[in-house]
């Protein structure tokens, strides 16, 4: 499958889109999206498939509300989409985010589905201070997707120079 980027490494961030409450007896990670959320999820994947956004492995929190945002990519980008669950994504650390996204392996475009506050700091990180906040300046919004386009092979300790290419949030339409 043809993965359109602009440079040697691709990056998306993807936070899960909007959680409801936990309901009695269930913990934060068992939260599922709610009726906005699923229409967020669904929106998203669209819209990355109307602008030719496709990873080449999406790999999520292992959370429910994050597995319920990855499921709408596989439908419309593609059943042959690999989704890899990740626990350390849920409650990971900064460290654990670049771990994840920027392991050693064959792809060149990575897909994070994860959480805040670390997706929004790893954001801030990967991009710099003054494009997220300019991108984002209430904060990285549930459902949002940054697209960050690199021209070296980021590793987790040197992940310097990412462009942000494009921000998208679904909330605009709903």
């Amino acid at each position: 499958m043809a993965t359109a980027t602009s440079g040697v490494f691709r990056l998306y961030l993807l936070r899960h889109a909007r959680a409801g409450w936990a309901e009695p007896g269930k913990s934060d990670f068992d939260r599922s999206l709610d009726d906005q959320g699923y229409a967020e999820a669904e929106i998203l994947a669209e819209e990355m498939a109307d602008q030719g956004y496709r990873p080449q492995v999406v790999i999520s929190s292992t959370a429910i509300r994050c597995r319920e945002t990855a499921e709408p990519l596989k439908r419309t980008l593609g059943e042959e989409l690999p989704i890899e669950y990740v626990d350390t994504l849920y409650g990971g650390t900064i460290n654990a985010y670049a771990e994840v996204a920027f392991a050693e392996r064959a792809e060149n475009s990575v897909m994070i589905v994860g959480h805040n506050p670390t997706m929004e700091e790893f954001f801030r990180l990967v991009v710099g201070l003054p494009v997220a906040d300019t991108a984002a300046p209430a904060g990285f919004p549930t459902a949002a997707l940054a697209t960050i386009d690199f021209d070296r092979r980021p590793t987790d300790r040197d992940f310097s120079g990412g462009r942000l290419s494009c921000f998208i949030t679904p909330h605009s339409g709903l």
